[in-house]
């Protein structure tokens, strides 16, 4: 991991909302709401809610519950207070690795692709199941290998084709790195859980053409700080390599890949 691959700041936020989250955020997030409401949690804590797209699932699926939606980064957040706010939803910058939260404080603890970024993930499973009450469910969407995901391997394997070495493959170096169902489940143990159960759960990754996927997978993440780090005058240049590689994904009803992730449901 680089000190870029954390980073969604500047205009990534505003990007990120508007063309990567219904491109491969919004599927899974409605497909989590639906599962957390039949838990019927009273409190839900959320970890890595980015621009609120989960929260907002959350918030309508589960109208009676109270939902603290927390992130790293403050920009992520106001971003999503912006949409999916409500009397019962409240947004705090937090680490999931250090929670500000009092022990067996939530039914439900719930993140979606996030657990990836953090540096001890042991650590941050840990602090979901310490905030958990007894039964609280700590549900999880993590990223299927990145070959399971086609239009992000196509669109981060030609951009990485323009620079050199691995500066600006972050899809294979953070996302789509921790996959693997055994050491998922290794850091769950460690972390104190015992009940855990894994789906693997296809769904279609769609947008109105290659250009906006290209868009969403160039600018709206983390791939933008790698390449304006190098040269800022080449973030079109990285765009244009990223929607040739797309094209081939584009029919008349627009943009349409296979994705595959990861469901991932433990209890305290």
């Amino acid at each position: 991991m680089t000190a870029t691959d954390t980073v969604f700041a500047g205009s990534i936020p505003a990007i990120y909302d508007q063309y990567m989250v219904p491109l491969v955020f919004a599927p899974y997030a409605q497909l989590v709401a639906k599962r957390a409401a039949q838990f019927g949690p009273l409190r839900i804590l959320e970890t890595a809610a980015g621009t609120g797209v989960v929260t907002k699932a959350m918030r309508d699926a589960i109208p009676d519950a109270d939902i603290v939606a927390t992130d790293l980064n403050a920009p992520m957040l106001e971003q999503a207070a912006k949409q999916a706010g409500g009397p019962r939803v409240h947004f705090e910058v937090a680490d999931a690795q250090a929670l500000p939260f009092k022990d067996a404080s939530f039914d439900l603890v719930v993140c979606q692709f996030g657990v990836m970024f953090f540096p001890d993930k042991v650590r941050a499973n840990s602090e979901a199941r310490r905030v958990l009450r007894d039964g609280g469910r700590y549900l999880l969407v993590i990223w299927d290998r990145v070959e399971q995901n086609l239009a992000t391997m196509a669109a981060g394997r030609a951009v990485g084709d323009l620079f050199p070495g691995d500066a600006v493959r972050f899809y294979e170096r953070v996302p789509f790195r921790y996959h693997d169902i055994g050491e998922i489940e290794r850091d769950l143990l460690a972390a104190g859980f015992t009940d855990i159960e894994f789906e693997t759960v296809e769904l279609r990754s769609r947008a109105d053409s290659a250009r906006d996927a290209a868009i969403a997978l160039v600018q709206g993440t983390p791939v933008r700080s790698d390449i304006e780090q190098i040269d800022p005058s080449r973030l079109h240049e990285a765009t244009d390599a990223a929607e040739r590689a797309l094209n081939q994904y584009e029919g008349p009803a627009g943009f349409d890949a296979p994705m595959s992730a990861r469901l991932v449901t433990a209890i305290k």
